[in-house]
């Protein structure tokens, strides 16, 4: 066994060496429906729903996906809020041997259409609901999708709302034709649930990719991270053996509203949920109202989210003086926590916030912090999980590992079971961020995140990768932005970066020198980039100036924006 240092940090009774079952997502999903089989699996909106119902859920959309053509080499789109129907279709799929390909609901047209077309999707379900059905119904006739089926909140409701429900929502709620183009998720799955059991074409399930998940990468550019059965169960084995000294396996109650369509949540809170037979609070929107009422009334024990979560629960009223000790362990990924965030919620809850670190390419944790406060490095985001190593290499010269120290900053590199297995169709893309790391044979990834360990093995991020801006959460590339922005007439030259922002910690800034003679207000870009990016890549703030800032060879600077901002965040703040 290799010595590392980190495990000294490390839960009591928890190793760093892993197992990690020789299964597929599915083989364990239903292996944990038959031992938990009555056991609460959801609760939607107060609909429970046990795992022996998803079960025979799943089983029937196998079978009526297989009915559509869905088997090994075919792509099926999930474009779904946090419903009982992502859940059904995920393992459905799966189970038909198709791959599952997420769509984020907040994916501008042009988004949807380049996915389509990248990921060969031919298959997709959504809901009825006006914010999703109207941009995937504009699908028709311009991409290759040949098969739409769609679902209603309503089908998984318990009585009266499942009946009031199409009345009171009428108003966001899309009417849909019936024809060959469209299917109903109740008849996809109106058949006896006997399909053909699909076997994997590699004993090795590190070769056999479940998922297709979208991230920009570490260049910004959309490309999907090919996460295969190996990767993700051992991000599940991962997170169970971390968890372990903590819980009691078909006990816990966990909130689930960050989206299922994020690796973060997949990953970490549903597939989590399965293999500890974990009760799941659906929340298909983040309505903080319904959220902070539940915490005092379903009392779950664990809460996943975001720092913007938590700064919302700090700020709401009702969180005052509320009894949330049924609360076990908090996790804050997907953006940097800060301090003051974290201590103001152990302050009002009295449950412990740990944070941690990885990327979609990693399944998505690769560092997480100890359970226990005693332990805890202030700054730090984590040390490496089990079964994995972190190595901090030398940008200038990346096969060389920089000893541990905060004088030694370097890129973040990522090595372990948990690890993609490329980028779909970008070989070269892949080549660029994947190496083979030579003493444990596994996958590393080099994250385009700097950073340092300390001697103890903690790490400590200094800045994430170059040009990416992390809001409440997710991923925004200033790229997409930007060549969304050049197609506005009057937009001459442009830069966009995050900047700081009290409820999203970051978000979009837009600098535009214009053309001559022309003109562009706030309210006139937002309009521009309506269509052309997603909510979460919205701008906050435009600028215009004369000239930006060039490097010496002519190329646009943001080393001088971005530094301008810093000084006036810290000015406001003195």
């Amino acid at each position: 066994m290799a010595n590392y240092p980190w495990e000294k940090s490390y839960p009591p009774g928890v190793k760093w060496e892993l197992e990690v079952p020789n299964k597929t997502i599915h083989q364990i999903f239903d292996e944990c429906c038959a031992q938990y089989g009555s056991r609460p699996f959801t609760d939607f909106l107060d609909k429970v729903m046990s795992f022996q119902e998803y079960k025979e859920a799943s089983d029937k959309a196998a079978a009526g996906f297989q009915k559509l053509g869905v088997k090994p080499g075919v792509n099926v789109g999930l474009y779904l809020p946090n419903t009982p129907h992502y859940l059904i279709a995920f393992f459905g799929v799966l189970k038909a041997g198709g791959k599952v390909v997420n769509y984020s609901p907040l994916d501008a047209a042009r988004e949807l259409e380049f996915k389509i077309g990248d990921s060969e999707t031919d298959i997709l379900v959504t809901l009825d609901v006006a914010a999703l059905y109207p941009k995937m119904a504009a699908m028709r006739g311009k991409t290759r999708l040949k098969k739409l089926i769609v679902g209603s909140i309503a089908d998984y409701l318990p009585w009266p709302k499942n009946w009031l429900y199409p009345i009171a929502k009428k108003k966001e709620l899309s009417v849909w034709p019936r024809d060959d183009w469209h299917m109903a998720f109740k008849d996809l799955l109106a058949n006896d649930g006997k399909y053909t059991p699909h076997k994997p074409a590699s004993e090795n399930l590190w070769d056999e990719v479940a998922l297709l998940q979208y991230t920009g990468g570490t260049t910004g550019l959309p490309k999907a991270a090919m996460l295969t059965h190996g990767c993700i169960m051992a991000a599940m084995s991962q997170g169970q053996a971390w968890t372990t000294p903590y819980t009691t396996p078909g006990t816990e109650k966990v909130v689930c509203v960050l989206p299922l369509f994020h690796i973060y949540a997949l990953s970490g809170i549903m597939l989590g949920a399965v293999r500890n037979g974990n009760q799941l609070i659906l929340y298909p929107r983040p309505d903080i109202d319904m959220i902070v009422n539940d915490l005092g009334k379903k009392k779950p024990t664990f809460l996943p989210g975001v720092p913007t979560l938590y700064t919302a629960i700090n700020k709401h009223p009702k969180a005052q003086g509320l009894d949330l000790k049924s609360l076990k362990i908090c996790m804050s990924g997907g953006a940097p926590l800060p301090v003051e965030v974290q201590q103001s919620f152990e302050k009002l809850t009295g449950a412990t916030l740990i944070e941690g670190y990885g990327l979609t390419e990693t399944s998505p944790t690769g560092a997480i912090c100890p359970v226990d406060k005693s332990v805890r490095r202030v700054g730090s985001c984590g040390v490496p999980m089990p079964g994995t190593i972190i190595e901090i290499r030398d940008m200038e010269n990346p096969d060389r590992v920089l000893p541990p120290g905060k004088e030694h900053v370097g890129e973040v590199c990522i090595i372990g079971p948990q690890v993609m297995k490329g980028y779909w169709k970008k070989p070269e893309e892949s080549e660029k961020v994947l190496f083979r790391h030579p003493a444990s044979n596994w996958m590393g990834l080099r994250t385009g995140d700097m950073g340092y360990m300390d001697e103890a093995g903690w790490l400590f991020l200094v800045d994430r990768s170059k040009d990416l801006i992390i809001s409440s959460g997710y991923n925004v590339y200033p790229r997409m932005i930007e060549e969304a922005m050049y197609e506005h007439p009057a937009v001459d030259e442009c830069i966009v970066i995050g900047i700081a922002d009290p409820y999203r910690q970051e978000a979009p800034k837009v600098f535009v020198k214009l053309k001559p003679g022309a003109s562009l207000t706030f309210d006139e870009m937002k309009a521009h980039l309506a269509t052309r990016v997603g909510k979460h890549e919205m701008p906050v703030a435009l600028e215009i100036r004369a000239e930006l800032p060039k490097t010496p060879v002519g190329k646009l600077s943001k080393k001088e924006l971005k530094e301008e901002e810093r000084a006036k965040a810290q000015a406001k703040a003195a």
